[in-house]
């Protein structure tokens, strides 16, 4: 009965349009928001904020980031892990070649080489889709693992392409401790998360849905499949590019190319199958998923004081964390967001069958 919204009236176009029409949505918002900017930081120890949650708010701006591409509009990419590292070698070098360079413009320069790298491979999908496309933006992997691990003015003559970032500040307020890092990587992820939402309630997101659920009818009615698809590949690897520089300055401080290989570009696309295509809350949903499920698989036999040898318990988290994986898609594959979705639709109801 608390999420019934019975008397909730709309009186204008702006309150009907809101992010969050129903009061109790807009209160447990303003609740999560506050046990994560306050209470999280006083209370979390450093183990949580720095292999949990930090890395959990990165991956969730880089799942966000492919949803745009892959959930919105329907174009299907491998290349994410690529876009990562443009974003994080781009950062690196604007901050080591310009003395004073400031950090946030050193992450959103970095998202904008990854714009332009994105949009580059992302031409093809004005020609081929499906299965073809996604082998054209694997190229994208290969070509800038390669880029990285060869071309030494892009890793500042680093011979192995591995470079390191340290005393991180904006302005003036120097970023080390693991609260000061959660807090500056959750404050880039809500404003992302914000724009993002906004952005695929406006003409734009509904262009990339018309040409993801048919792209010729789309067309007909006056959309530009070339204009559409372009600001797709554009906003999903320029929200790919911050994360990786984030994923590379605040969480790792010092990576190689590898870091950012094939591996995570399949992880992402894990993350926004299982969290839920077309949707923001499903890209942090799927890295909850793909970050917290591992760990907690990892510690449930010493949580029960059940004697497992490391490499057999090791070998039991992949085994399990894969076939969870395949009946979630079997049951739901639609993603945990839809799961969500149908609970709050029964929440309104209930306790009336009808």
């Amino acid at each position: 009965m608390l999420y019934r919204e019975n008397g909730q009236f709309k009186t204008s176009y702006r309150a009907d349009q809101q992010i969050f029409p129903i009061l109790q949505d807009r209160i447990g918002i303003a609740i999560v928001l506050l046990i994560a900017f306050v209470l999280v930081p006083l209370t979390a120890p450093e183990y949580l904020l720095r292999a949990i949650l930090i890395p959990f708010l990165i991956l969730s701006l880089a799942a966000l980031g492919l949803n745009i591409l892959v959930g919105y509009c329907g174009q299907i990419s491998l290349g994410t892990g690529a876009f990562m590292a443009v974003g994080a070698y781009a950062a690196y070098n604007f901050q080591a070649r310009i003395d004073g360079f400031p950090l946030l413009l050193s992450l959103l320069c970095g998202g904008l080489c990854a714009t332009l790298v994105g949009v580059a491979f992302g031409i093809p999908s004005l020609r081929i889709k499906g299965l073809y496309l996604a082998v054209a933006t694997l190229a994208a992997q290969f070509f800038v693992d390669w880029a990285f691990l060869r071309i030494k003015w892009l890793t500042n003559d680093s011979t192995s392409g591995s470079v390191s970032v340290a005393g991180l500040q904006i302005l003036g307020l120097r970023i080390e401790s693991p609260e000061q890092k959660y807090l500056f990587c959750l404050a880039i992820v809500a404003l992302f998360a914000l724009g993002a939402k906004n952005l695929v309630r406006g003409a734009i997101g509904r262009e990339w849905m018309a040409i993801r659920d048919m792209d010729v009818a789309a067309s007909v009615i006056g959309i530009r499949p070339m204009y559409a698809k372009l600001t797709a590949f554009a906003v999903s690897s320029f929200i790919v590019g911050v994360a990786g520089a984030l994923w590379g300055f605040v969480y790792l401080g010092t990576w190689e190319p590898a870091a950012f290989s094939i591996d995570r570009s399949f992880q992402l696309l894990f993350m926004v199958i299982i969290g839920g295509l077309g949707s923001v809350m499903g890209s942090f949903f799927g890295a909850a998923f793909i970050v917290v499920l591992p760990i907690v698989l990892d510690n449930l036999p010493y949580w029960f004081g059940i004697p497992v040898d490391t490499a057999l318990a090791s070998h039991l988290t992949f085994m399990i964390f894969g076939s969870l994986i395949v009946f979630f898609l079997i049951v739901e594959p639609h993603g945990i967001a839809r799961l969500w979705s149908t609970a709050k639709e029964k929440l309104r109801l209930w306790p009336f069958p009808h």
